[in-house]
């Protein structure tokens, strides 16, 4: 496909542009103040999709954020790939640590700067730029639907109900997703599974206000102390999760995974230098790539209470609040984990305070095979473009609509993502290397053409 690659150099400029304009957008989903924001986003996708070659694009309304949809159907008899991608991003707090403004994209050593660069909104754009190449060339060979969604860095809460209702709508025969990493920008990996996850905020209540710590302290239970004692409580000696019944349905490696991960490239030393820690920490008895992807982990997010501010006020506080998360494995139930952590907590919690344990969201584990004939039409589709074999890598991270996918619209997906972990996803600074950005765009069509030579259509 020598004449993509001229297509991607001829249109560079125009692609950027357009994928600026959807950047710009400032559509953070978890606050109500950007709710028009992420209309304008959906408004932005239509264009997008419509401009691609659709047949017909719209947007679609959930309890929540919107969905964009789109399709172009060549034959019905054809097999049908469904894009998934999301409009939404990260907050971009603490603002002071962005070296530009996280919403007016940069070009800066090879790379764009921007919230949303990478998630998705670069990723998401590659699918619609390598689709409007096919259409252009006469050579899209199954037909293709889009459902670009509004809420997953929230937990996708609509979406569930918004696959059941539209299920024949979504009729697919996979899924294609762009919202993960490679191993390195010269090592490509795919990857195979995901974490689950569950998510609590913890609310501790001592006294109906904030009290004088020398007239009260030793004589009232201090929310942030217990709140403290609480989460200490949660993990062990070994690191591991001391819930009782946490690891009831969770397997040991199994040892051809253990010898698949030991032939993965990993430096110990460069992952150190890269998140600037002078030592690694975890479950002891597992390496780092084990524990991020085949153990679950306890993490303890956010923690607040009691006065902040500049100076020194002698303050024993009403109440103390912390966000809890647990990355699953498959085989916990994300639900089932929820009211486990519920229950514990309450039970170690002291009489002396008031606990509240809400269940903000969760999803399951994902697991995709490595014989699936999508995963193969991914890997030859990379190792096209990359000029090597990318490894099948399981992630620490979460999407969690994924395994709703499967439980909902009874197909599998496909996690061809094309980010680097220096991307900063979720961090200040976020960043997409271009090179990835129009490799993406490269490697796409060549998952289609692979993908529609099988029989699993």
């Amino acid at each position: 496909m020598n004449e993509l690659k001229k297509h991607i150099a001829t249109n560079k400029d125009r692609f950027l542009e357009e994928l600026f304009g959807l950047i710009r957008i400032p559509s953070i989903s978890s606050d109500p103040a950007h709710k028009e924001d992420m209309r304008h986003a959906a408004r932005y996708w239509k264009k997008l999709l419509l401009d691609a070659g659709a047949d017909k694009a719209e947007i679609m309304e959930t309890k929540g954020h919107p969905v964009t949809y789109g399709e172009k159907i060549i034959d019905p008899e054809k097999p049908t790939v469904l894009v998934y991608a999301h409009m939404d991003v990260m907050p971009v707090d603490p603002v002071e640590l962005w070296n530009t403004n996280p919403f007016e994209p940069v070009i800066k050593d090879g790379k764009i700067w921007a919230r949303g660069a990478d998630d998705d909104k670069g990723q998401g754009f590659m699918h619609v730029k390598a689709f409007e190449y096919m259409v252009q060339t006469n050579s899209l060979p199954c037909n293709v639907k889009f459902m670009i969604e509004g809420e997953e860095e929230i937990g996708s809460p609509s979406l569930s109900e918004f696959c059941i209702k539209n299920k024949e709508m979504l009729k697919s025969d996979v899924i294609l997703i762009s919202d993960t990493t490679m191993i390195g920008p010269d090592t490509p990996s795919i990857t195979t599974g995901l974490r689950g996850l569950a998510y609590w905020q913890l609310e501790l209540t001592g006294p109906d206000r904030d009290l004088h710590s020398g007239l009260y302290g030793g004589a009232v239970a201090n929310p942030i102390n217990i709140l403290c004692r609480l989460i200490e409580k949660c993990t062990n000696e070994n690191n591991s999760v001391a819930i009782p019944g946490f690891y009831d349905n969770v397997t040991e490696i199994p040892q051809d995974e253990k010898q698949m991960l030991a032939k993965r490239p990993f430096n110990k030393e460069l992952y150190k230098k890269a998140i600037g820690v002078e030592k690694l920490f975890g479950e002891k008895g597992y390496t780092t790539l084990e524990r991020t992807g085949f153990r679950p982990s306890f993490d303890v997010c956010g923690i607040w209470g009691g006065f902040t501010g500049e100076g020194p006020k002698t303050v024993l506080p009403s109440k103390a609040y912390a966000k809890l998360s647990c990355r699953l494995v498959p085989g916990q139930d994300h639900e089932k984990i929820a009211e486990l952590m519920e229950w514990y907590l309450k039970s170690i919690a002291p009489d002396a305070v008031k606990i509240k344990v809400e269940y903000l969201h969760g999803g399951q584990a994902y697991n995709c095979p490595v014989d699936h004939p999508a995963y193969i039409a991914a890997e030859k589709a990379i190792a096209q473009v990359f000029g090597k074999k990318p490894f099948p890598v399981r992630s620490g991270g979460s999407i969690p609509i994924v395994a709703s996918f499967e439980e909902i619209l009874n197909v599998k997906s496909i996690l061809m993502g094309f980010g680097l972990e220096s991307d900063a996803i979720h961090s200040p600074n976020e960043n997409f290397p271009l090179n990835n950005l129009f490799k993406g765009i490269e490697t796409i069509p060549y998952f289609y053409k692979y993908f529609a030579e099988t029989n699993f259509a």
